[in-house]
């Protein structure tokens, strides 16, 4: 062949022919690729970011911040703090609060279980798996979309005020949004490269064992899913069933060990919360507030950037659309509403919101500024200042731990609506500490708690509660708009107001702007 060629073309040299150069990614080499090499800088900014977020959230959110999670598992580990209804009637799964317990337990096997680390090392495992989740939902996107949307959208994830307020907290739907981001980096989405059925399918299980109302979330995802499968039967019999029920029967082990007879957790949680309408008795909005109120206070500045980027990317992205008008409508009809129950749907609005802003070819950088200024002043705010009190307090009285004097015969009693304060998790001592009671009326005729009772007439509560002086608490807690309504009890018992912790600007109803603690000489 090469005597042929050179008599055809007798002037022409042996040359080494140049290729063109691809630009697509799948020619690029994985040591070449830009992805590839700054994924370790990405993840190692999540990490930071996520850790930085942690210690500047001191402030409290809702009491199931800690009474669903910290204070049951240090019950399971410690054996001495107080569980609340909920864990008796076994509506309440333990595989959350169980993960937190091995912390509590590990920590205590290596004898560093101080309550700084009690406190702080569930929150700081719960960043680390915040940060996992932002670095898959940047790959996600990445994969998506060019680097310059994956750019923008992972910008309006990270500076999403309610993501920076809910992420890093031991919520369990903080959990449950973290699992979401990881569920759907594995979720076929169309064009997605990082699809995995059995993963996403496992996560979700999870997601569901942890908070049971996640499946409302990816009802429509699941759907799309089947609708778009081929072997619709295959994944019916060997990944839904599966996965399904492993996750169901690992859930009621756990349940039954520490519940010590069998429970079914999701049937119990059905049962009350249809049949007993426990869900109301914490509260009833209207069936439009998401719409008015709580999808635009958890969205916050984004809201017009993801209505502009619905609009350039509804047929793109109308799976994930879908899933967010499905949440919204699901939760309007429960008459019980809470801004964290939308949650897990606010990383899907952050891809319209990236979507927006890379549009913005003129107004990009002013569009990003403004994101960035508003977001901030919200998330700092909310997260240092804004309903602090109640977790200072708890610092305060965990100092009467100190010294064993002083704890044997402290007997604190919290006069503040049921809930309002962490409690054993915080302090991590056996010292006498009571509040007032508020479970639900599960059939009882002429029900009314202890919480309502009190305020109904403080004074007189408090009299007959306590009718001579041997029985008196050795320190009350309250907020500031209960002072004067029991100033007579509080000067015929000698006490004296020993501290005065800031709680909010914004007091509201029982809830005042600080909390006393007085102490009886």
């Amino acid at each position: 062949m090469e005597k042929i060629r050179q008599r055809l073309w007798p002037g022409r040299k042996n040359e080494v022919v140049k290729l063109r150069r691809r630009k697509s990614q799948l020619y690029v080499k994985d040591e070449e690729c830009p992805l590839n090499n700054g994924v370790r800088r990405v993840a190692a900014f999540c990490v930071a970011f996520r850790l930085i977020n942690c210690f500047l959230v001191q402030t409290s959110f809702v009491p199931d911040e800690y009474w669903q999670s910290l204070e049951v598992s240090h019950h399971m580990v410690f054996k001495y703090p107080f569980l609340t209804w909920e864990w008796k009637e076994g509506i309440r799964g333990f595989t959350y609060p169980l993960f937190y317990a091995l912390i509590y337990k590990t920590l205590h096997w290596i004898n560093c279980d101080s309550v700084w680390l009690l406190i702080w090392a569930p929150r700081i495992i719960q960043s680390l798996l915040a940060a996992l989740a932002d670095v898959k939902f940047f790959l996600l996107v990445h994969t998506l979309e060019d680097g310059d949307v994956a750019k923008w959208t992972f910008f309006c994830h990270l500076c999403a005020w309610f993501s920076w307020f809910c992420c890093t907290r031991t919520l369990t739907n903080s959990m449950e949004t973290t699992i979401t981001c990881l569920a759907l980096f594995y979720f076929p989405l169309p064009r997605s490269k990082t699809h995995s059925s059995k993963t996403y399918l496992s996560l979700v299980a999870l997601a569901v064992v942890i908070r049971p109302t996640a499946l409302i979330v990816w009802i429509p995802l699941l759907l799309h899913h089947f609708w778009q499968e081929d072997h619709k039967l295959k994944l019916i019999t060997h990944e839904y069933i599966p996965i399904g029920t492993a996750a169901m029967l690992i859930s009621t082990l756990i349940d039954c060990v520490f519940y010590k007879k069998w429970t079914f957790v999701q049937l119990n949680f059905i049962k009350f919360n249809v049949f007993y309408g426990v869900a109301d008795f914490y509260g009833s909005h209207p069936w439009h507030w998401y719409l008015t109120q709580g999808f635009v206070v958890v969205i916050g500045p984004h809201l017009p950037f993801f209505l502009h980027g619905c609009v350039l990317a509804f047929r793109k992205y109308k799976v994930l659309l879908v899933a967010i008008i499905w949440t919204i409508l699901i939760y309007s009809l429960l008459p019980h509403k809470e801004f964290r129950f939308i949650y897990p749907v606010l990383p899907f609005c952050m891809i319209f919101c990236g979507i927006s802003v890379s549009h913005m070819k003129t107004w990009q950088r002013p569009a990003a500024v403004a994101l960035l200024l508003t977001n901030l002043s919200a998330a700092l705010y909310t997260g240092l200042v804004h309903q602090r009190g109640t977790l200072d307090v708890m610092s305060h009285l965990q100092t009467l731990c100190d010294s064993r004097g002083v704890f044997a015969q402290t007997d604190v009693l919290f006069l503040m609506p049921c809930h309002s304060t962490p409690f054993y998790s915080h302090i991590h001592c056996p010292l006498k500490m009571r509040f007032l009671q508020c479970p639900p009326n599960l059939g009882e005729d002429g029900y009314e708690d202890e919480a309502e009772t009190f305020y109904t007439d403080p004074l007189h509560w408090l009299r007959t509660s306590f009718p001579d002086k041997y029985s008196l608490p050795t320190h009350l807690v309250l907020f500031n708009v209960l002072e004067k309504d029991i100033s007579v009890f509080l000067e015929d018992n000698s006490f004296v107001k020993t501290a005065e912790i800031f709680h909010t600007h914004f007091p509201e109803g029982r809830v005042g702007g600080s909390v006393f603690i007085y102490k009886r000489h």
